[in-house]
């Protein structure tokens, strides 16, 4: 074996297990599966013009190289980043733990109790420090969360406000520049008007519908909105606030001024910069607006046995249920630095975060007033962490960056400075020291903090928070480091088993790829420092830039949306931009087959345009004559279509390239969904099928891993005639020459984890990304293959293959009372995570094993499933007692005195021999979704408080 060859280790299968597994499908060789799988129409001609595969080894040498090209000054630029201290048993045990950053959106409640508790925490926290009632488990960023603030304060105008046509939204002049893009770009579509303004002079006459604020302003201003807000309410005019999270402690919440929404990002808790991202944000509102929360939310409810339990609450709002009537898209969360912000709180507690505030504010304090004392024009009377000064910014500048520090200049007479937790006295000395050499002033050396009191008194906080025994408990290393592990060992991540789910492709993510993350010449660096001072970044994301061309077979790409739902968007709002820019702003009518993916209408009306849903055949395939009508009788007005492939039933459409030249011939453009990548790397591409933009899951096809539900980049690949079109950002300048406005706050998205799949291409190489691909059918045909006879394959290929993933049909079992949930169930005490549940196809399993499974995995997944199916056979419609409906058995259930089942304990919880070597213990029975959707609450209150008033 070559030990420095990286696709050994990433793929799964033994080049020894071939001649088995090519045996069991029915193949002479990987050559012919490949023949027989993929048309032969779409198959690329050449290989990929890409570099040879460097070792680990060569790759880390490489990534440090490319480190040392950044310069981390000391940044006090603040517009919503700031340096944080991450605290090392956080950083050791979370982010650099596979057990939690290959764990998936924890659909499966039953193992993911660790995760759900974490966001639970994160939730709770958000909640108190907000004081409004109900929070998300998190969204992307501070900018796309006001977005969706006023898309939701939009969707809950009043019977009169929408009479009216109320369409104004009141941004206030202090937003953050980033957000202000943001929400620009998210309103063209819905039809906003935004008015931006100083909130002082707002008038609240008719035609507004909402307002938004900023708290603390963009250069540091605190203001008191008690009597703005409370004037807003009494004008039917709904107020959402953009918070600085870290500032509450000190602030009074918006909420208990009468917010109807508070947004913000937890950067500041523990999170590294990272050039942007991720980083979760925080999305809370009233209680209320429950059904219009946009992403997830963590609810508490009971188990069979009626102890508490969690779940994600209100599922029933998700993309593949309401589709096109959705208010968001899911896929907006980012779980892993939710769960490290809500550690951060549960670490330090309401003291700890006090003692930090103070901190903050009084280092800041003491900066304004050493200022002053040099003659200084200090702008803010009031401020929690941000200071404004009248001077020359020019010279500052100059000097500044000389001495390797970084502000933030509004204009040419304004320096602003942001203070952070890390900022020290030397650090005060050091800015005092620029500012009295380009003023001619002596230089003071400050020599002690002295405590501040520049928040209004009417601002003050006076509401306590985090009183929940979790932030009051684990303020020792040794606590919070087992209170980590016992969340851990409650889900189930890839360092226990494969997911086998489809369209989600749970694949290895590497170590190698994820050690730079760790490094601060990474971490460190602020996303709107000068571009020559990101030169690491700059490399590393131009040349991932042109590797994602290249791959797609496109012209540019954007890597500023960072989640494949706001892929899907940003490609969307590019081809809208495009046909505007013909002249053909008319093009609204958006083409989805009915088996699209769930998030697909979501993002097609978000961006202003209008579904019409195209059939499939009996085979699943795309009904071309019927796409064909559709397409001519709105040729006119044809926008797009959005087509996934290989297909959402796994398989790869013969009559693709007819359906892309059909949407051509009738004046639309096609819009690929990249959830499948993985399926065509190497030997297809959009491009070359006929596409004009995609979205890449970079969480999916190139290794970033799920992170529980996020972190995700979902960059864009765009055609030659949409490059012009492709987003920028105010502060640091992207996209094409008729760029649209932004549409995530960072310039480069969420830069940090974008290395990952930097390091995946680079390590693979052009031949061990195709060989990926090739064993990612291999490995899917061979579980068809495998499970053959014992469950229905629903569609397949002209040749009877499979893609990269496939459906298996369990409708047929409800003669025997069993559901496709209850084979998700029984799955789990064989230790496997489910395949995906009743999607696309209600009824059914969609499995992809992915080509970092070994064929060892993928028998031991087979042989579970095949065991399964004989316990379907020996039940009945009459008999619900069964091994099947009880599933999941916990310990508790084994180890109880009494057990009221007619089959065994060792049947229960060891059905196959190999469980018993490595069992997974789920902590709770099967979840009652009902029961907490009727119960809601999403917050840190014990179950008792409210189950009996059920």
């Amino acid at each position: 074996m070559n030990t420095d060859s990286f696709a050994l280790r990433h793929i799964g299968p033994r080049r020894s297990d071939l001649p088995e597994m090519l045996k069991t499908i029915g193949a002479e060789s990987l050559d012919q599966l490949i023949f027989e799988t993929v048309p032969d129409d779409i198959i690329m001609k050449k290989d990929l013009d890409l570099d040879v595969a460097m070792t680990e080894q060569e790759y880390l040498e490489h990534i440090t190289e490319m480190a040392e090209k950044n310069k981390v000054f000391k940044t006090y630029i603040g517009l919503g980043y700031y340096p944080t201290n991450i605290p090392p048993v956080i950083q050791r045990n979370i982010l650099e733990n596979p057990g939690w950053y290959t764990a998936y959106t924890p659909y499966q409640a039953e193992i993911a109790q660790g995760r759900l508790e974490a966001l639970l925490n994160f939730q709770t926290m958000v909640s108190d420090l907000t004081g409004m009632k109900l929070a998300n488990a998190s969204l992307l960023d501070e900018s796309t969360a006001a977005a969706e603030a006023m898309s939701l304060l939009f969707a809950v105008r009043s019977r009169e406000q929408k009479k009216s046509n109320a369409v104004k939204f009141f941004v206030s002049e202090e937003i953050l520049p980033q957000t202000l893009s943001v929400i620009q770009t998210r309103a063209i579509p819905i039809g906003v008007e935004i008015v931006v303004g100083n909130h002082k002079e707002f008038d609240f006459s008719g035609g507004f519908y909402g307002v938004m604020l900023q708290y603390p302003g963009r250069t540091g201003n605190v203001h008191s909105f008690k009597d703005f807000i409370k004037q807003a309410n009494d004008s039917d005019i709904k107020v959402a606030v953009a918070a600085d999270i870290l500032s509450l402690v000190k602030l009074e919440s918006p909420g208990h001024f009468g917010a109807d929404v508070v947004v913000g990002t937890t950067q500041r808790f523990g999170i590294p910069l990272g050039y942007g991202g991720p980083h979760a944000a925080y999305f809370a509102t009233r209680e209320e607006f429950k059904r219009y929360i946009p992403g997830r939310i963590i609810g508490v409810t009971k188990d069979l046995d009626g102890n508490r339990a969690l779940r994600m609450a209100l599922q029933t709002r998700e993309q593949h249920i309401k589709r096109d009537r959705a208010t968001s898209n899911i896929c907006t969360a980012q779980v892993l630095l939710a769960v490290m912000a809500g550690m951060y709180a549960v670490y330090n507690g309401p003291d700890g975060l006090q003692d930090i505030a103070d901190k903050v504010h009084n280092t800041t304090a003491t900066l304004a007033n050493a200022l002053e004392e040099i003659g200084l024009y200090q702008m803010n009377d009031t401020y929690f962490d941000t200071i404004a000064i009248k001077t020359d910014a020019t010279k500052i500048k100059y000097i500044a960056e000389a001495k390797n520090i970084n502000f933030y200049y509004p204009d040419d007479e304004t320096v602003s400075i942001a203070v952070n937790e890390t900022t020290t006295l030397k650090d005060l000395n050091k800015i005092v020291a620029v500012f009295a050499e380009a003023t001619n002033k002596k230089v003071i050396k400050v020599t002690e903090i002295i405590k501040g009191n520049a928040i209004p008194a009417e601002a003050a906080r006076q509401t306590k928070f985090l009183t929940s025994d979790v932030f009051n408990s684990y303020h020792s290393e040794t606590e919070l480091m087992r209170y980590i592990k016992k969340l851990e060992r409650k889900d189930l991540s890839l360092n226990h088993s494969m997911i086998p789910l489809g369209s989600c492709t749970m694949k290895l993510n590497a170590a190698a790829e994820m050690l730079p993350l760790s490094d601060p010449q990474w971490g460190n660096i602020h996303p709107f420092v000068p571009i020559e001072q990101a030169e690491g970044y700059q490399q590393v994301l131009k040349k991932l830039e042109d590797q994602l061309t290249e791959i797609t077979g496109f012209a540019a790409t954007s890597l500023q949306p960072n989640s494949g739902a706001q892929g899907e968007y940003a490609g969307l709002m590019v081809i809208r931009a495009y046909h505007e820019s013909r002249g053909e702003a008319n093009r609204n009518i958006c083409l989805i087959p009915s088996s699209a993916h769930g998030t697909n209408p979501a993002s097609a009306v978000m961006a202003g345009m209008k579904v019409v849903v195209t059939k499939a055949g009996d085979n699943g395939n795309i009904d071309v004559d019927d796409l064909r009508e559709k397409a001519e009788k709105h040729k006119d007005n044809l926008a797009a279509l959005m087509v996934t492939y290989p297909s959402t039933h796994g398989v790869y459409e013969s009559a693709i390239k007819e359906v892309t030249s059909i949407i051509h011939e009738n004046g639309g453009q096609v819009y690929m969904d990249g959830a499948n990548m993985n399926a065509q790397v190497g030997l297809t591409n959009p491009g070359n099928i006929g596409a004009d933009v995609c979205h890449l899951n970079l969480h999916k096809t190139f290794s970033i891993p799920h992170g529980g539900g996020g972190p995700g980049v979902g960059p864009i690949c765009v055609a030659k005639q949409l490059v012009p079109f492709l987003p920028t950002n105010p502060i640091i300048k992207t996209g094409g020459d008729k760029a649209i406005t932004a549409i995530s706050a960072a310039p480069f998205g969420s830069s940090l984890v974008c290395l990952i799949s930097y390091a995946y291409i680079r390590m693979l190489g052009v031949n061990g990304l195709k060989q990926a691909t090739q064993f990612a059918i291999l490995n899917a045909n061979y579980i068809k293959e495998r499970l053959k006879g014992h469950y229905e394959t629903l569609y397949s290929g002209e040749r009877n293959r499979a893609a990269h993933e496939l459906i298996i049909d369990c409708r047929p079992f409800k003669e025997h009372g069993i559901e496709v949930t209850d084979i998700a169930k029984r799955l789990i005490d064989y230790g496997f995570h489910s395949p995906t549940v009743s999607f696309p196809v209600a009824g059914t399993l969609m499995i992809e094993p992915t080509e970092s499974e070994s064929k060892y995995e993928l028998d031991r997944f087979c042989d579970a499933m095949i065991s399964i199916r004989m316990e379907i056979d020996s039940v009945s419609k009459e008999n619900t007692n069964n091994v099947l409906k009880n599933a999941p058995h916990t310990l508790k259930m084994l180890t109880d005195d009494s057990w009221n089942f007619p089959y065994t304990r060792k049947d229960a919880a060891y059905p196959l021999d190999y469980v018993a070597e490595n069992k997974f213990w789920p902590t709770v029975r099967r979840v009652d979704e009902a029961y907490g959707d009727r119960n809601l609450v999403c917050t840190c209150e014990p179950i008792e408080s409210y189950m009996e008033e059920a």
